[in-house]
């Protein structure tokens, strides 16, 4: 049952607005936008920014070895496991204002609220920034959650590069965020994670609040078409074996099996290297991401096993070798139905229309799932548009969703009623 000493407690949503676009300068960009890539100096700025908030406030700020930052506001029983919120600081390459952040800004707000309230909580709270949850500069994503269920090894995550050859540890070094706190040390009695949709579905059916209970699996590879490189104008068609016509099949196949296995079903190829990428050269190799995502458990082996198989036709056809790396993979989800239960009970109490969802994107959330009780909150954005510069949501909305993130730790953290 709602607390009635904090029944009408509400955030700033003015302050919360604020925040979010004070730090959207942080990599903002000129069509609006943010490039804030996962431990670069725009991210140190915005972590720096978060600690100097959290400790002008009086919160204890731990870092951890892959630089996680948890912000914990104390309990009255010390004794009790935090009950956790938050999400990620970085963003796409060209990202947008409210993805990721939203969630960090809204946990930050909850504290806030909670201190000018004088209200204490029986169990701590406790916000986090889950490190590298885009993937745009280190893959996998989701790395700081990942380790610190133990998915990921620490070694291995330190040790991932980027395009340019600089490793996560020397990144983390680079910006003053290779942290001290072993990963995973810190226990959770549940999390709520805030975020925009990043979908159509809640603006569509006009309500403002999806309460997430499952999410997608998915599959993401490293990929390679090896054929050979010969001369545009000498290689007879028959004699060619051509890479990038070859990766041209496969990326059909992709897209054929993804609507084979729809409406839920979704295929991707987000980026592709031509080489020798020569005008008169016959293309002697392709390499690629690719991904698929789906909710059910047997479609989702489905979709993978038939990728294989069309590999496996296209490099015999062709005489060329495919190569389909799995890098990271997460099987389908469901998230806590308490904590599902909670979010949705705190959404009814405030009048707020809401449905139940499943998540598309991959998130911290999905990762922090198999260790702790989790769910999430979503609240529209514009056109369902997200990973992109025009991405929008409303003060209203964003407001709506820390309001809903509010009550719901407090359901789950407890309300003191001591002296």
């Amino acid at each position: 049952m709602p607390d009635a000493s904090t029944a009408n407690l509400a955030i700033n949503a003015e302050r919360l607005w604020s925040n979010i676009m004070t730090t959207a300068a942080f990599g903002g960009t000129l069509k609006g936008g943010v490039r804030r890539l996962t431990l670069s100096e725009e991210d140190r700025r915005v972590r720096d920014w978060l600690v100097a908030r959290a400790q002008a406030s009086g919160y204890e700020v731990g870092i951890d070895r892959i630089g996680n930052i948890y912000i914990q506001r104390p309990g009255r029983d010390p004794g009790r496991a935090a009950v956790a919120m938050g999400s990620h600081l970085d963003t796409q390459p060209t990202g947008g204002k409210f993805d990721g952040i939203l969630g960090v800004l809204a946990g930050l707000e909850v504290l806030e609220t909670l201190d000018e309230a004088g209200i204490a909580t029986e169990a701590p709270l406790c916000l986090v920034n889950w490190t590298n949850e885009e993937g745009a500069r280190f893959a996998p994503g989701e790395l700081g959650s990942e380790v610190y269920v133990g998915h990921v090894a620490l070694e291995a995550a330190l040790a991932c590069r980027d395009a340019e050859g600089v490793t996560v540890g020397e990144a983390l070094s680079a910006i003053g965020y290779a942290g001290t706190e072993v990963p995973g040390a810190r226990r959770f009695a549940a999390m709520v994670e805030l975020h925009i949709e990043q979908g159509p579905l809640l603006e569509a059916e006009n309500l403002t609040i999806g309460v997430v209970t499952a999410a997608k699996g998915q599959q993401w590879y490293n990929g390679m078409v090896s054929g050979r490189e010969s001369h545009a104008g000498t290689t007879p068609m028959t004699l060619r074996r051509d890479a990038l016509m070859a990766f041209a099949e496969l990326a059909l196949a992709a897209e054929r099996i993804a609507r084979a296995h729809a409406p839920d079903g979704v295929g991707t190829i987000g980026m592709a290297e031509v080489s020798p990428g020569s005008r008169n050269t016959v293309p002697g190799e392709v390499r690629f991401s690719l991904e698929f995502r789906h909710p059910d458990p047997d479609h989702f082996g489905r979709m993978r096993a038939e990728m294989r198989a069309e590999a496996e036709r296209i490099a015999a056809a062709r005489d060329v070798t495919v190569t389909l790396d799995p890098i990271w993979s997460m099987e389908p989800l469901s998230f806590s139905p308490d904590v599902a239960a909670t979010i949705a009970q705190a959404a009814a109490a405030r009048g707020l229309p809401y449905r139940e969802m499943t998540s598309g994107a991959g998130h911290d959330a999905c990762a922090v799932a198999s260790a702790v009780p989790t769910a999430m909150i979503f609240v529209p954005c514009k056109d369902g548009i997200s990973h992109n510069e025009a991405e929008s949501a409303t003060l209203k909305d964003c407001a709506a969703g820390a309001n809903v993130l509010l009550h719901s730790v407090l359901a789950l953290a407890g309300v003191s009623h001591h002296d």
